[in-house]
């Protein structure tokens, strides 16, 4: 079932409520731009109890509604320039072009978003993905630590750490690891969002 098909399902009275809560759900599995879990924790952050409260069941569905379309234009717009691209013997994108098919960001609220999914991961998950002998994750905890500290802000320092460790665990995700170690490659994919949403959030506005 399509996006718009679950959203009108959350929107309709006469279903059960847990029915309709449930479509919402299903919206943002199909629209997850953080993280199915946190893009949760974010509507309720922003809408309210929306378990529980139709009025923040609504303002959670119309906030991600907002992000995707959001998302939906940036789309378009980039399939016009790959198309004019293609015009002018372009066939195949620059590795540096950024690719939005994949949503990497809540669009509306790119670094607040960020840093919820970084306090997300903090509280839930994060102290089981940090290895004491290996340092690219105690690097990223304490980034991590630092921005929570400050607010969504690092040093230069401390950002140039942090790009360090994205440098770091990209190159660990390759073929022969995930075959090899699928555990490794779990817990150096799951680093390395952690690491990204956290390059967004404490990214200049």
């Amino acid at each position: 079932m399509s996006f718009g098909n679950f959203a009108r399902k959350v929107r309709d009275t006469t279903l059960p409520y847990r029915h309709r809560v449930s479509s919402l759900r299903s919206c943002v599995q199909l629209y997850r731009p953080i993280g199915f879990q946190a893009t949760l924790s974010f509507l309720e952050a922003q809408a309210g109890r929306f378990r529980t409260d139709e009025a923040a069941l609504l303002r959670a569905l119309s906030t991600l509604e907002a992000s995707r379309a959001a998302w939906q234009a940036e789309l378009r717009t980039y399939a016009a320039a790959r198309r004019h691209a293609k015009k002018r013997g372009r066939r195949s994108p620059h590795p540096t072009d950024v690719n939005p098919n994949t949503p990497a960001h809540w669009y509306g609220a790119r670094r607040q978003a960020a840093l919820h999914a970084v306090r997300f991961w903090h509280r839930r998950r994060l102290a089981a993905l940090i290895d004491d002998h290996d340092p690219t994750s105690r690097n990223l905890a304490e980034c991590v630590q630092a921005c929570l500290d400050a607010d969504g802000h690092l040093t230069l320092v401390q950002r140039g750490l942090l790009i360090s460790c994205i440098d770091q665990l990209a190159t660990r995700l390759n073929p022969e690891l995930r075959n090899d170690h699928s555990t490794d490659h779990s817990r150096t994919r799951d680093l390395l969002t952690v690491a990204r949403h956290l390059e967004t959030a404490t990214s200049l506005p």
